[in-house]
């Protein structure tokens, strides 16, 4: 089918269009019996095949003898292959921006819980309150508690993580959860711990806004934040092809995002947590983690250098002084998402100041590209011990083959990538690992699906 498409091409170029018309046919009939075989999910019978081959073949015998020589058909192969390829990168560059827009937006239904609960917060003057009484519970600074942290905007997912950890706990009511969340997500976010059952946990809601202390002044990244250049490069809407997406999303400059390297900042009283992204699904108990020995480290993670491409070199350019004469390339990076991080060594091994300095010297994106990981990686060099992998499995928002057999023995598992489960794009067979957490018998949550 290919040779004949090609001398298809070749004949048109001769106005030969009668050897073209009578290929086009045959590669159509090909091209039927192919679809007939894949409808029926049967291999396709000699008896069926063998008159089509035949035809099909007496006709490129028929086009070579109208010296169509094997130079000119070469030539004619490599323009139409080029071609292809042309069409076939424009296209996948398309599907990446399609791809990357779909990650960053939030579904109607999510949008709609929102502003039902929003409204909800301005409406009843009860929430306020409690939620005040809940800012000054001494359970929030008794380090003989079990103490998380998530940073995010996204209401469901934050709800899953809390759903799946308390859910999986032995002890519930020994679970202490802060929360930091924007300004305009705050309110929502109180209305919905406040108006759920928790078992006994405690949990704290956060208004990022309220941080006078994360100013210009302290954070290298808000100040970037302030940058023309850095506004017009993830929120400009560029559609320069020669950087990926990816490299453009907004969340890679958002405080939220880079609020894990202020933890010791925030609980300036706590000894140790342990920090859970919002696309998390916690399966197993995770106090454990509290009590696992660090060795003096400041981070316990799961590394991820069991992939070649998981290396420093991957993450950071090495073609920069800076970076390679401190740090070893082949060095095995790690996993954010459920880390554990001791706030005593912490505070003495001035994480947050390391940080700072990295931020700063990658004032022109020079260093690296995107992300809280590179940074991290440079921060916690050296200071992050390795955890068992079944604590952290990542991948479930990107790669659909996973064994299962890793994921049902994994703590918590990761829906990393642009497939979140949330979203219509999510990997199918992930999906209800994370459906189960979400509290379906929430009337604001059935309101918006049904509306």
């Amino acid at each position: 089918m290919t040779l004949a498409k090609a001398y298809v091409i070749i004949a048109k170029e001769h106005n030969n269009l009668q050897l073209a018309w009578e290929l086009s046919s045959r590669i159509r009939s090909c091209q039927l019996l192919l679809s007939k075989a894949a409808m029926r999910g049967e291999a396709i019978s000699l008896d069926e095949a063998e008159p089509i081959i035949k035809s099909l073949s007496s006709l490129i015998f028929k086009s070579q003898d109208a010296h169509y020589d094997l130079a000119t058909t070469i030539m004619t192969m490599k323009s139409h292959i080029q071609a292809l390829e042309e069409r076939a990168h424009a296209s996948t560059v398309q599907s990446t921006i399609f791809g990357q827009l779909a990650a960053e937006s939030l579904p109607k239904t999510l949008h709609c819980l929102n502003i039902k609960l929003m409204a909800d917060w301005l409406k009843k003057p009860s929430l306020q309150p409690l939620a005040n009484e809940n800012k000054n519970s001494p359970r929030l600074v008794d380090n003989n508690l079990y103490h998380f942290c998530i940073f995010s905007d996204n209401l469901l997912g934050v709800s899953v993580v809390v759903n799946s950890t308390i859910s999986n706990a032995d002890h519930p009511k020994q679970l202490v959860f802060h929360i930091v969340t924007n300004g305009v997500t705050y309110g929502a976010m109180q209305t919905w711990f406040l108006s759920n059952d928790f078992k006994g946990a405690t949990i704290e809601v956060q208004n990022i806004e309220e941080f006078t202390w994360l100013n210009s002044s302290y954070s290298p990244v808000f100040k970037q934040l302030l940058d023309p250049d850095s506004q017009a490069y993830y929120f400009g809407g560029s559609q320069d092809f020669r950087v990926e997406p990816k490299f453009r999303n907004p969340k890679y400059l958002s405080l939220l995002n880079h609020l894990r390297f202020y933890v010791p900042d925030i609980y300036p009283q706590l000894e140790k947590v342990v920090f859970l992204d919002d696309d998390v699904v916690v399966q197993k108990d995770l106090t454990p983690l509290f009590s696992l020995d660090l060795h003096g480290n400041v981070n316990g993670a799961v590394e991820t250098c069991l992939e070649a491409f998981h290396r420093y070199y991957k993450y950071l350019n090495f073609s920069n002084s800076i970076i390679s004469s401190k740090f070893d390339p082949q060095a095995c990076g790690w996993a954010f998402g459920m880390n554990v991080f001791d706030l005593i060594a912490w505070r003495k091994a001035n994480v947050t100041t390391r940080y700072h300095y990295w931020m700063e010297q990658n004032y022109d994106r020079s260093l690296w590209k995107l992300g809280t990981l590179p940074p991290g990686l440079l921060s916690f060099y050296g200071l992050t011990e390795p955890l068992d992998r079944r604590w952290h499995v990542l991948g479930l928002g990107y790669d659909p083959n996973i064994d299962n057999r890793l994921i049902e023995s994994a703590a918590v598992i990761h829906y990393n990538g642009n497939m979140k489960p949330w979203l219509k794009l999510a990997i199918g067979r992930y999906k209800p690992l994370w459906d189960r957490y979400v509290n379906q018998s929430s009337t604001y949550l059935q309101e918006c699906v049904t509306n």
